[in-house]
C-alpha cells in the first residue's frame, strides 16, 4: 500500500479489512465523498441503460450488492459522521458543513431518478418468486423510493429537493450547536468548601478536570459522569441551581449557538416534506413503517403508562417535598431523592462504585453474552483505532469462528457528543454465488464491525474508572444493540443487524438492562477493586429492593418526552408558536413538578431533532413492553438458560429486519407482549395489549 494513496480507495490490508483509522487524514475524506458520488453515478447510468427487461436481479440486486455502488461512498461516510459524534474539531465540523448538501442532493438524484424509479416500480408488479428475504428487499426499496418523492410530479419534487437538503443542513447545525453549548460551560470551583456533600470520586475527577484544562480547583462540566454527581451530593444548593440552569438553558441564549429558531424550521420543514407526500401529519408519515402503525396508538400506550404511573408517582414527589421542606426546585430533586434513597434503602450509587471497576465490568459483561451464546471477546491492538480510549476485540462464535469486530469507546472528552450510542463501520451480508436468481453458495458472510460509545466515568489520577450501577445499566444497553449487529445473519446488508423499525431496535438494548441487578451476573464481576471481596449480599439486598425506587417518576419522564415529541409532529398547519411554552403545555400532564420559564429540552433533544426518533421517541416505552415481557421468559427457564437465549439469537437477533418485527417476537415468545410484565417489573399490576 502507498503511502500517497487515499486509504479509501484501496483494501485496507488491516485485520479483517478495519478501518485504517491511523492513515486517514482529513484531506482524504472529501477526495473519497466526490470519487464516491462519481462512481454511483456511473453504476446508475449502467443498472437505468441496461437494455434487459427489468428483473429483480439485474436492478433490484444491482442495487444492493454490486460491487463499487454506494461501496466507495458508504465506506467514507461511515467513518467520517461516525466520527463527527465521537471525535470531531473544527475542520471535522466546517467540512460536514461543506458536504452535507452535496450528500443531500447526491441521495436526491438517486431516489428522484424516474428512469431508476421505472425499473424498480416495473419489477415490483412483475417478479419471480422471491423468499421472504427477497421480498422484504423488494418491498423496502419500491417504499424507500416513494417514501422519498418518486411518485411526485416534477414541481414537487423540486421542492421536496430543497426541502430535505435545508433539513439535513439544520439538523447538523443543530447538532453542532449543542456539542458547542454543552462544551463550553464550565463550573470553576477553587474554595474547597463548596465542595461540601461530594464524594471523592467526584472531587478526584474535578480535580483532574482542572488540572487538563490549565486551571485551578477543581472544574465540573455538563458531562453526565460530572453533572451527574454533583447534582445528586452537593450540599450547595445555589452551585446546584447555577450548574442545573446551564444545562437546562443550552442553545436557548441570544448566540451563534442558539437552536429554538432551528427546531421551529425542523419541525416545519418535516411537515411539509410529509405533506407534500401526501401524508397529514410527519408522524403519520413516520408511523406507517412502526409498529405503533398511528398516532392513535402511540396516545394510547402513553396515556396507558400516565394511568397505570401518575398516583405513584405522586406518592413519590410528595416523600421527596416531605425531605425537602421548603419548595422543592428542580435542582433539588437529585439531591433528596438520594437522601430518600438513603433513608428507605441505605443506598447510593457511592457504595457501589468501588465493586464496578470498568475493566471488571467489561469482563462481566463479556462473559454475560459467553455464558447466553458462547461468544468469545480478545483485544486485538494490532486493529487501528481512532482514539487511545477506544478498545478493538475480535468476537469469536461459539464454535471459535470470527464472528465480528467490537470497538468500545467508554470516555467523555471534548470531541465527542454526550449520551451513549452503538453504531457501525462495516455491516453484515452475505456475497454469494448464485444462478438464475437462485443462491448456489455462499461465497462469504462479510462479518460486522460494530461499535458503542458512551460517555462514562474516567480514571483519575489516583483510582481506576469506577462506574454506578447506571452506568453499568447504560453498557449493557448499548451492548445489547452491539448483539443485535454481531450476530446478523441475513443475506442483504440493508435488513441486517439494527436495520428494523425503529420501535423495535431497542427490545435488544433495554433486555440487556435487566440483568443488571441479577444477584447471578453481579456475582460474576462485581469484586471490590482494593480488596477483591465481592459484592455483599447485603448490597445486593437493597439493589433489589431498591429496583423500583422512583420507577413511576422515571417512567412519566419518559413518557413526558414521548409527549413533546409527538406533539410537534402531529402539527396539521405551520407550527408558529414560541418553542418554551409550547413544551411547558405539550408534556404537562406527564410533569409533576415546578416548570421553569427559560429551561428548555426541545433545543437539546437529539433524538428527534437530528437523531432520527423524530415522532417515534415512544419506542423506548414500546420496547420497555417488550423487553420486559421477553425478559420474564428467561426468568421462568432461568436468567442464563441457553436455548431461551438461542431461540432469543434465532428468532430476533440475527434476523434483523427480515420479517415483520411482531413476527419475529412472536415466534421467540409464542405469543404477543402484553404491558403485565411491565407493570408486574415495577410493582404495578394492570394486564393490556400493546
Amino acid at each position: 500500500m502507498s503511502e500517497n494513496i487515499n486509504p479509501f480507495f484501496e483494501p485496507y490490508g488491516t485485520p479483517h479489512d478495519t478501518v485504517p483509522f491511523d492513515r486517514i487524514k482529513l484531506e482524504h475524506y472529501e477526495e473519497a465523498f466526490m470519487e464516491g458520488i462519481r462512481r454511483d453515478n456511473e453504476q446508475i447510468e449502467k443498472t437505468i441503460n441496461n437494455p434487459e427487461k427489468p428483473t429483480f436481479d439485474n436492478t433490484i440486486i444491482n442495487t444492493e450488492e454490486d460491487e463499487g455502488y454506494y461501496d466507495l461512498l458508504s465506506r467514507v461516510s461511515t467513518v467520517f459522521f461516525n466520527l463527527l459524534s465521537a471525535e470531531t474539531n473544527d475542520e471535522m465540523d466546517a467540512l460536514a458543513q461543506k458536504m452535507q448538501p452535496i450528500l443531500t442532493q447526491h441521495a436526491n438524484d438517486i431516489r428522484l431518478n424516474p428512469k431508476l424509479f421505472e425499473r424498480i416500480r416495473y419489477v415490483h408488479q412483475h417478479h419471480r418468486k422471491l423468499t421472504p428475504e427477497e421480498k422484504m428487499l423488494l418491498d423496502n426499496c419500491y417504499e424507500g423510493f416513494v417514501r422519498s418523492g418518486a411518485l411526485l410530479d416534477d414541481a414537487g419534487k423540486e421542492r421536496l429537493r430543497q426541502l430535505t437538503e435545508e433539513a439535513s443542513m439544520l439538523s447538523l447545525q443543530f447538532s453542532q450547536n449543542l456539542l458547542k453549548e454543552q462544551k463550553a460551560f464550565t463550573l470553576d470551583i477553587t474554595d474547597e468548601a463548596q465542595l461540601d456533600g461530594l464524594p471523592e470520586t467526584a472531587r478526584e475527577a474535578a480535580a483532574l478536570t482542572a488540572k487538563e484544562q490549565g486551571k485551578q480547583g477543581w472544574v465540573f462540566t455538563l458531562d453526565y459522569p460530572s453533572y451527574s454527581p454533583f447534582m445528586t451530593y452537593s450540599t450547595q444548593r445555589e452551585l446546584r441551581k447555577q450548574l442545573y440552569m446551564a444545562r437546562n438553558t443550552v442553545c436557548t441564549h441570544d448566540n451563534h449557538e442558539n437552536n429554538l429558531e432551528i427546531c421551529k424550521r425542523l419541525i416545519n420543514l418535516r411537515r411539509e416534506i410529509a405533506q407534500l407526500l401526501g401524508y397529514k401529519t410527519y408522524a403519520d408519515y413516520v408511523l406507517k413503517r412502526r409498529m405503533a402503525s398511528n398516532a392513535r396508538n402511540v396516545y394510547r400506550l402513553l396515556d396507558d403508562l400516565i394511568d397505570a404511573y401518575r398516583p405513584t408517582a405522586v406518592k413519590e414527589r410528595e416523600e421527596l417535598k416531605k425531605m425537602c421542606g421548603e419548595e422543592m426546585m428542580p435542582w433539588d430533586s437529585g439531591f433528596y431523592s438520594h437522601k430518600l434513597q438513603m433513608k428507605k434503602y441505605n443506598l447510593d450509587a457511592e457504595m457501589l462504585r468501588p465493586y464496578f471497576e470498568l475493566k471488571n465490568v467489561i469482563k462481566g459483561v463479556f462473559g454475560l453474552a459467553n455464558r447466553l451464546y458462547g461468544i468469545t471477546f480478545k483485544e486485538n491492538k494490532d486493529i487501528p483505532v481512532y482514539h487511545p480510549d477506544v478498545k478493538a476485540y475480535e468476537v469469536f462464535d461459539k464454535d471459535d469462528s470470527y464472528l465480528a469486530v467490537f470497538y468500545a469507546d467508554f470516555h467523555p472528552r471534548k470531541g465527542k457528543q454526550g449520551g451513549a450510542w452503538m453504531t457501525e463501520y462495516q455491516g453484515q451480508h452475505w456475497e454469494v454465488n448464485s444462478e438464475k436468481g437462485k443462491v448456489k453458495s455462499i461465497k462469504e458472510n462479510v462479518r460486522p464491525h460494530v461499535s458503542v460509545v458512551m460517555n462514562l466515568t474516567k480514571p483519575t489520577e489516583d483510582k481506576p474508572a469506577l462506574l454506578t450501577l447506571g452506568e453499568v445499566e447504560t453498557f449493557l444497553h448499548e451492548f445489547g444493540h452491539s448483539l443485535h449487529g454481531m450476530f446478523a445473519n441475513t443475506r442483504f446488508e440493508s435488513l441486517s443487524g439494527t436495520s428494523v423499525w425503529w420501535d423495535f431496535v431497542e427490545l435488544p438494548s433495554q433486555f440487556m438492562e435487566n440483568f443488571s441487578i441479577e444477584k447471578e451476573f453481579l456475582r460474576t464481576f462485581a469484586f471490590h477493586y482494593q480488596t477483591g471481596e465481592p459484592l455483599p449480599d447485603e448490597l445486593i439486598r437493597r439493589i433489589v429492593k431498591s429496583r423500583n425506587f422512583m420507577a413511576a417518576t422515571a417512567c412519566l419522564r419518559q413518557v413526558s418526552f414521548g409527549l413533546l415529541d409527538m406533539a410537534y409532529y402531529t402539527k396539521k398547519d405551520e407550527f408558529k408558536d414560541d418553542i418554551i411554552p409550547f413544551e411547558k403545555k405539550a408534556w404537562k400532564k406527564a410533569i409533576l413538578g415546578k416548570q421553569l420559564s427559560d429551561t428548555c429540552m426541545t433545543v437539546q433533544f437529539s433524538h428527534i431533532m437530528a437523531g432520527g426518533y423524530a415522532a417515534g421517541y415512544y419506542s423506548y416505552k414500546w420496547a420497555e413492553v417488550l423487553d420486559a415481557d421477553a425478559f420474564s421468559v428467561f426468568k421462568k427457564h432461568g436468567i442464563f438458560d441457553q436455548n431461551t437465549a438461542q431461540r432469543f439469537r434465532d428468532e430476533i437477533l440475527s434476523k434483523g429486519g427480515t420479517e415483520h418485527p411482531m413476527t419475529l417476537y412472536k415466534n421467540f415468545k409464542g405469543s404477543e407482549p402484553t404491558i403485565d410484565a411491565l407493570l408486574k417489573r415495577n410493582g404495578i399490576r394492570k394486564t393490556k395489549k400493546i
